[in-house]
């Protein structure tokens, strides 16, 4: 057996990844209708706690200052995007799923 390139290793995790945050979604959802007698598992139990946070919303500033250069910097985000090859993947392999409208594969690293 060959070893697992990095970059075919790399596409993999993020296809467990992108599974089990749908998963996730998918409990948060269900725990969050639920009544608080069944938020009680085994092993666990789940609050549910809503936070109000206060948020700076750059888009409600005047046209001037959003588009004068003085306020704003530049910042480099180096990507890795997943892309597949004509060779066939191994079996187990699941292609990532992407959510309508997201760009691609690409998540940033070394913000």
């Amino acid at each position: 057996m060959h070893p697992m390139s990095a970059a075919d290793e790399l596409a993999m995790i993020r296809s467990r990844i992108s599974r089990l945050k749908a998963r996730e979604q998918e409990l948060r959802e269900a725990l969050i209708a639920a009544p608080d007698s069944q938020r009680q598992g085994r092993w666990t139990r789940a609050e549910v706690v809503e936070t109000v946070l206060r948020v700076f919303d750059h888009r409600l500033l005047p046209d001037a200052i959003r588009s004068d250069p003085l306020f704003w910097r530049d910042r480099v985000m180096t990507q890795i995007r997943c892309l597949p090859v004509e060779v066939q993947p191994p079996a187990s392999w699941v292609p990532p799923r992407r959510d309508p409208g997201a760009p691609g594969d690409a998540r940033s690293v070394g913000m």
